[in-house]
C-alpha cells in the first residue's frame, strides 16, 4: 500500500524496486487471458516506467486513427480542403491536438521475474504501480491476483504471502475506454496525450509483518494545538489478535479481528507547534509503530496542522480568510506524454504559477500523483483535485465509481495539507443531481478536513448543499467599475468563478522547437504552414507580442472584476499556459511548457493576481479634457497579516513616464478580506495635456503592492471637417473619381462592400479556439506602427488596448491579400492562427495619380458622442495635410476594386471560405455539421 505521506509500511531494505527492463507483447486482439500468456515468457522488451508508444509501438498516426477526444464539430477533418496536405500516410498531422508519435487503444502485456529474499519468508507482500492507465490485472505465475481500474490513485496488489524464490509476475493492461468516460476528460483524453498504456510511476515490492498499517489518516485540530489519528490495521493470518500503536509519546491499544482492526489516537502537539498555510508551509512529522500480537510494523506521517472552513460565503482557513486564485491543469507533459511522479518537476511548476501570483491549481477531471501533492505542502499552495471524471450520471455504473475513486483518493492523499478542495467531476451531465449533492453531504461529514464542491461549472448558486461552490460566474459584464455581486445574490457558500478567461492570443512558432519529446508540434505545423501561405509569417513575433498584451489586458479586466466582487471567494484560470487538444487553446500567457511567451513578466501579472491588488472602479477608459477623472479605489488584501498605518498613493503618469499629477488617500489599517474602500482620486482632466495616453497608479507606500490602469484623454473640442484638398467619404464610386483627379481619399468602406473573408472584429479576443466554437468573427488584437505619422494625433501603444474596443468591435477588416505583398498596413488586424487571413484595419497607397488612406472602422458618423473615432479622424486628417502623406505602394483601379467586392452599392457576396475552421464539407455522404 502505498500511502500518501505514510512511507513504504517497512524500512528500505523490504522494498523491491521494480523499474527497468520488462518482456512486453501486445494483444490487440485481446487473446492474452484466455490464452495464458501470464504461463509464457513474452518475447518484446519494454523499459518501465514508462508507455509502449513512446517506445515505438502502436498504430502509425493516421486519418482513421480512433482518438479518444471529443474532437470539435466532427472527426472528419480530414474532409477539410485545408488539410489535406496533412493526410498523406507517413506525413498525417492533425489541427486539433499535439499528436503522439504512435496510437494504442488495447491490451497490452508486461512481465518481469521477481526474486523474494529469504527474509521474506512468513511476510505479507505487496505490489504496488503508482500511476498505470487504465484497466490493470495482475497474475503471480498462474494465480491471478486481482484488477484495479482506478485513474486517480495508486494500484496495489495484496500477493499474501510469497515463498522465496523466483517468480513470474504478469501485468495485463487494457487502456481503451473500460467505462463510458467524456472522451475529454483529462484522465483519459487524446486532448493532451492521456489516452497511453503503461505504469509511469514507482513500481515495487513492499514486504512487511502479516499484521500491518493499513491506513493511518490524521484529522488535526488547530484551536487545540492536537490531531486525532485514525488507524485501520490488516490482518492476514486468519486470527484475531491485539497490540500496540505509538506514536507522537502517545501508545494506545488496537483490537483485530480475523481480517482488520481500526483505532484511534489523540496526540498534542503543544502550544508551541506551528499551523500550514500558503505563507507557512510549516510541516509536522510523525513516527507511527505497530507492535505486539505479530504485528511489526511502522509508516512516517507527514501533516500540517491546518483546518479549513465555510462561513457564509468566505473561506476560512485556521480561521483567517483566504482567496483562491487558480490556475487549470489537464496533465500536460508533452515532452513525456504522463504526468511527472517526481517531486522536483512538480515544484518548479508550483514555483511558476507561484511567481506569477497564484496559490492554487485545479486539476480539471484528474487527480495528481503524490509528488504534486508533496511539493505543494512543502511551498504552501492549494491543490484542487477532481475524481477523474468528466461524466454523464444518468450511466448506473459512474456514481458507483465515483464513490470508489474518492475512497482511494482520500486513503491515497487525505493527509496533505496542500489537499484543500474537491469536486467530483467538471460540468457533469445526465442525472447528476440526483447523485452529487448527497455524495457532497456525506463527504464532508466523514472527512471534513476540505471543502466540497457538488460538481465543477454545474452548480446552482440557490442551492445549500455544496460547502463551496464552482461556478462561472465570469465575463465582460463584471469589466471597467462593475463586478458579478448580481450572480451571487442567492449565494450561501463560497464562490470559485469557474475557467475565468479563454482568451487567446497568437502563436509565437518558435515554440515549435521546444517540442523534443514525446507530443509531436503537428497542429502548430498545419498553423505556420497557413501563416506561411496567407503571406503573415514574417508578422510572427509581432503578432505574438502584440496578441498577448491584448490577451493580458483583457485578463486583468476579469480577475480584477472578480476581485472587486463581494461574496466571491476567488478564481479558477483556464489557463496560465497553453493547452494543446480541443482544436487547440493557446489562452496562456505561458507557453505549453509553462515557459515564458515575453509580453508580460511575474512582477507585471502579479500586480493584479498577487495576494494584496488595488483595484479601481474606472467607468470608462476613454475621457475628454472637460470631464473629471472621479474614481472610487479599494483593496482586496489576503497577504500575510493584516497592514497597520497604511499610505495608499495616486499619481498619473504620461505614456513617456512623466507625472501629471499626484496625491495621498487618508492613512488606514487594512484587514485581510476585500471590497476595503481607499479612498477617491478625483483630477480635473483640463490640466492633462491632450490627445495623450495615461496611466493611473495606486500603491500602498513602503510595501511592493502597486496597481495600475491605462485611460485616454482627448480634446473636448475637435474639429471633423475635412480639408478642401482631402475627400473624406464611404462612396468607393466618389472616392475612384477623386483619386483619378489625383487627389487625396480618406475612404471608409461600408461593411456591406465586404465579403467574408473580411471578418467582423471584437472588443475581447477569440474564446477558447475557433475550431471548437466555429465563427466568422476571431479577433485576436492588433497591430500598430506607433511611429507612423498617421497616428500621431491618436495615442496608442503597439497593441489593441481598451481604447480601440469602441472603434473596432463589429468594423470589418479588410482583407488584403489581392493587394502587392508589400503593402503593409499602419494598423493589423490578427486573425485566428487557422484562418490567417492577412488583415488591414488602417493602411495606405497610391491608386493611379491619387493618393488612398484606407480606415476600416467607422470615422464618418455620430463623431459628437464617439470620442474615439472622432479624434482617429482628426489625426488621419491631420496627417494627410502634410507632406508626409506619400504612400509607398501603388495599387492598379482592379486591385483596389478587388479589396471591397461590393463596391458601387451591391451587397458583397456571402461566402463560405475554404479556411472556415469547423467547417466540414457538405454533400453526399458528409456528415452533418453541429452547431
Amino acid at each position: 500500500m502505498l500511502l500518501m505521506f505514510v512511507s513504504s509500511a517497512v524500512a528500505e531494505a523490504a522494498t523491491i524496486d521494480l523499474a527497468g527492463q520488462w518482456r512486453f507483447a501486445m494483444d490487440p486482439k485481446d487473446i492474452g487471458a484466455s490464452g495464458q500468456w501470464y504461463n509464457q515468457s513474452l518475447a518484446d522488451k519494454i523499459n518501465l516506467p514508462g508507455i509502449l508508444q513512446a517506445q515505438g509501438f502502436g498504430d502509425d498516426i493516421s486519418v482513421d486513427t480512433p482518438w479518444v477526444a471529443a474532437l470539435p464539430r466532427d472527426m472528419r477533418w480530414f474532409l477539410l480542403p485545408q488539410y489535406k496536405a496533412y493526410t498523406t500516410p507517413g506525413n498525417v498531422k492533425i489541427p486539433y491536438l499535439s499528436q503522439p508519435p504512435k496510437h494504442y487503444l488495447g491490451v497490452a502485456w508486461y512481465q518481469r521475474d521477481i526474486d523474494i529474499p529469504q527474509n521474506w519468508q512468513s511476510k505479507r507482500v505487496q505490489l504496488t504501480m503508482e500511476r498505470a492507465h487504465w484497466e490493470t490485472t495482475v497474475w503471480v505465475d498462474d494465480k491471478l491476483i486481482g484488477t484495479n481500474n482506478s485513474l486517480v490513485a495508486p494500484h496495489d496488489y495484496e500477493l499474501g504471502e510469497l515463498a522465496p524464490g523466483t517468480h513470474r509476475l504478469s501485468i495485463r493492461i487494457d487502456n481503451r475506454m473500460i467505462l463510458p468516460y467524456r472522451p475529454d476528460g483529462h484522465s483519459v483524453s487524446d486532448a493532451l496525450g492521456a489516452a497511453w498504456n503503461g505504469i509511469v510511476g514507482t513500481i515495487a515490492l513492499n514486504a512487511t509483518s502479516l499484521v500491518w498499517i493499513d491506513d493511518a489518516q490524521v484529522f488535526p485540530d488547530v484551536e487545540k494545538k492536537s490531531a486525532t489519528i485514525k488507524v485501520k490495521v490488516g490482518n492476514l493470518t486468519g486470527a484475531a489478535g491485539s497490540g500496540t500503536l505509538s506514536t507522537g509519546g502517545v501508545s494506545v491499544a488496537v483490537n483485530w479481528d480475523a481480517k482488520s482492526g481500526a483505532a484511534e489516537m489523540l496526540v498534542p502537539f503543544g502550544d508551541s507547534a506551528q499551523t500550514w498555510d500558503e505563507y507557512h508551509p510549516n510541516l509536522q512529522h510523525l513516527n507511527l509503530q505497530l507492535s505486539g500480537g505479530g504485528a511489526d510494523d511502522q509508516c512516517a506521517l507527514i501533516f500540517g496542522l491546518r483546518q479549513i472552513k465555510a462561513d457564509d460565503r468566505t473561506m476560512l482557513l485556521n480561521g483567517r480568510p483566504i482567496y483562491i486564485r487558480a490556475t487549470h491543469s489537464g496533465g500536460d507533459f508533452p515532452l513525456t506524454g504522463y504526468p511527472a511522479t517526481d517531486v522536483a518537476s512538480w515544484k518548479k511548476i508550483i514555483q511558476t504559477c507561484k511567481d506569477y501570483g497564484l496559490n492554487s491549481i485545479r486539476f480539471h477531471s484528474w487527480c495528481p500523483p503524490d509528488a504534486a501533492f508533496t511539493a505543494a505542502d512543502e511551498l504552501g499552495f492549494y491543490i484542487q483535485p477532481e475524481c477523474g471524471m468528466w461524466n454523464n450520471f444518468s450511466d448506473p455504473r459512474i456514481a458507483p465509481m465515483l464513490e470508489a475513486e474518492t475512497a482511494r483518493m482520500m486513503k491515497a492523499y487525505g493527509n496533505h495539507p496542500s489537499y484543500l478542495l474537491l469536486s467530483p467531476t467538471n460540468e457533469p451531465a445526465g442525472a447528476w443531481t440526483r447523485y452529487l449533492p448527497q455524495w457532497t453531504a456525506e463527504w464532508y461529514k466523514l472527512d471534513p478536513r476540505r471543502l466540497y464542491s457538488e460538481n465543477t461549472g454545474r452548480v446552482n448558486l440557490r442551492d445549500t448543499g455544496p460547502t463551496f461552490a464552482i461556478s462561472p460566474v465570469r465575463g465582460v459584464r463584471g469589466w471597467f467599475d462593475a463586478d458579478y455581486s448580481n450572480a451571487l445574490q442567492n449565494a450561501h457558500v463560497p464562490v470559485v468563478s469557474h475557467e475565468v478567461g479563454q482568451w487567446c492570443a497568437y502563436p509565437d512558432f518558435d515554440v515549435i522547437k521546444k517540442f523534443t519529446g514525446y507530443l509531436r508540434p503537428g497542429n502548430y505545423e498545419i498553423f505556420r504552414d497557413s501563416a506561411t501561405a496567407h503571406g503573415v509569417i514574417d508578422r510572427d513575433k509581432e503578432f505574438a507580442w502584440a496578441s498577448g498584451k491584448f490577451q493580458v489586458a483583457c485578463y486583468k479586466q476579469e480577475i480584477e472584476a472578480n476581485l472587486r466582487t463581494a461574496g466571491m471567494s476567488g478564481y479558477q484560470l483556464l489557463d496560465l499556459h497553453d493547452y494543446l487538444g480541443q482544436g487547440t487553446a493557446l489562452i496562456g500567457i505561458l507557453d505549453a511548457f509553462w515557459e515564458s511567451k515575453g509580453y508580460v513578466t511575474p512582477e507585471e501579472f502579479r500586480r493584479f493576481t498577487g495576494p494584496s491588488v488595488p483595484l479601481a472602479r474606472m467607468h470608462d477608459y476613454v475621457y475628454r479634457t472637460n470631464e473629471q477623472l472621479q474614481v472610487p479605489v479599494e483593496i482586496a488584501h489576503y497577504g500575510e497579516a493584516p497592514i497597520v498605518a497604511a499610505h495608499p498613493e495616486w499619481k498619473i503618469i504620461d505614456i513617456a513616464g512623466n507625472t501629471a499629477a499626484h496625491g495621498t488617500l487618508a492613512a488606514l489599517d487594512i484587514p485581510i478580506g476585500k471590497n476595503i474602500k481607499l479612498g477617491d482620486v478625483a483630477v480635473d482632466l483640463s490640466t492633462l495635456k491632450a490627445p495623450n495616453e495615461y496611466r493611473l497608479v495606486i500603491d500602498i507606500a513602503g510595501t511592493s503592492i502597486q496597481n495600475s490602469w491605462n485611460f485616454w484623454v482627448y480634446p473636448s473640442d475637435v474639429d471633423t471637417n475635412s480639408p478642401a484638398d482631402v475627400l473624406a467619404t464611404s462612396d468607393w464610386s466618389d472616392a475612384k473619381a477623386a483619386l483619378a483627379r489625383g487627389g487625396k481619399v480618406l475612404f471608409t468602406p461600408p461593411a456591406s462592400s465586404l465579403d467574408d473573408t473580411s471578418p467582423p472584429l471584437d472588443n475581447v479576443p477569440v474564446f477558447w479556439n475557433r475550431l471548437m466554437n466555429p465563427k466568422l468573427g476571431a479577433m485576436l488584437g492588433l497591430w500598430c506602427d506607433t511611429q507612423h505619422p498617421a497616428l500621431a494625433g491618436f495615442p496608442t501603444e503597439a497593441f489593441c488596448d481598451l481604447q480601440w474596443g469602441d472603434i473596432v468591435r463589429n468594423m470589418r477588416a479588410i482583407n488584403i491579400e489581392k493587394a502587392p505583398p508589400q503593402l503593409r498596413p499602419i494598423v493589423s488586424a490578427i486573425d485566428d492562427w487557422n484562418r490567417n487571413y492577412k488583415l488591414a484595419v488602417l493602411f495606405e497607397c497610391r491608386v493611379g495619380d491619387g493618393r488612398l488612406l484606407v480606415c476600416a472602422p467607422d470615422i464618418q458618423s455620430n463623431l459628437t458622442s464617439r470620442t474615439v473615432a472622432r479624434q482617429l479622424r482628426r489625426s488621419l486628417l491631420d496627417y494627410m495635410e502634410t507632406e508626409k502623406f506619400q504612400p509607398r505602394v501603388t495599387l492598379t483601379i482592379d486591385e483596389a476594386n478587388s479589396l471591397w467586392p461590393g463596391r458601387g452599392g451591391i451587397k458583397a457576396p456571402t461566402t463560405r471560405p475554404q479556411a472556415n475552421p469547423g467547417d466540414i464539407n457538405e454533400g453526399p455522404g458528409a456528415a452533418p455539421r453541429i452547431r
